[in-house]
């Protein structure tokens, strides 16, 4: 590790963020403050680290990709067998965070997740890219193997066997709902003075504080 590492610092100068500005609905926010990260260039702005918690309490993170806001609700994609479902199946709450680094920005989301529909499931696959359709039948996320060869070995026997028919939803695969109880908005700020903006679910309204950075 080098010396220096803890020299590495960052003035945050591009903005602000004040509770009198914000939207009251933090959907509405977080839409607009996507929008504006679209807009800015940054790769991939949909990515978004989830943490899930296993049955002994240990956390585990990993970056997916929002697919969809609708229902008041964030929407992402994955395989039903994998790590991250096996911890949703055992504790339903979870945390997203946004990452707009060149925004000087985060959203951290904490929420219940749920699977969506069979259906709104089959909608979005049929949209994928027929590699990715196929990458979702040849993956066993999160099992042990070999080596690359048995991913692409099974990708070829089912490009063969899909190779001019649709290629169906695998039953091991599909979306995930997180509903939102808490959505906090953090703006780089000078000499570490943060802004941060935390709503608070109340029932069907939302509490809004501004916290200490």
């Amino acid at each position: 590790m080098r010396e220096d590492i803890a020299s590495i610092r960052k003035e945050y100068t591009k903005d602000t963020l004040d509770i009198k500005s914000v939207h009251r609905d933090p959907i509405s926010q977080f839409e607009n403050w996507f929008d504006e990260a679209l807009k800015s260039g940054i790769v991939e702005p949909n990515a978004m680290t989830l943490a899930t918690v296993d049955q002994a309490g240990s956390p585990l993170q990993r970056t997916v990709l929002l697919k969809k806001i609708a229902r008041k609700a964030f929407i992402f994609f994955s395989n039903y067998n994998s790590r991250k479902a096996l911890h949703i199946d055992a504790n339903a709450h979870v945390s997203l965070l946004f990452p707009w680094y060149q925004l000087e920005r985060q959203v951290i989301i904490c929420g219940i997740a749920s699977k969506i529909s069979t259906e709104e499931t089959k909608e979005y696959f049929q949209s994928r890219p027929r590699g990715s359709q196929l990458g979702a039948w040849v993956s066993e996320q999160s099992t042990i193997i070999e080596g690359r060869n048995v991913l692409e070995d099974k990708l070829r026997e089912l490009e063969n066997k899909y190779s001019n028919i649709p290629i169906p939803v695998p039953p091991h695969w599909g979306g995930y709902e997180v509903v939102p109880s808490t959505i906090e908005f953090w703006q780089g700020g000078t000499n570490r003075l943060h802004d941060r903006i935390l709503y608070t679910k109340n029932g069907n309204d939302w509490g809004i504080d501004r916290l200490s950075p």
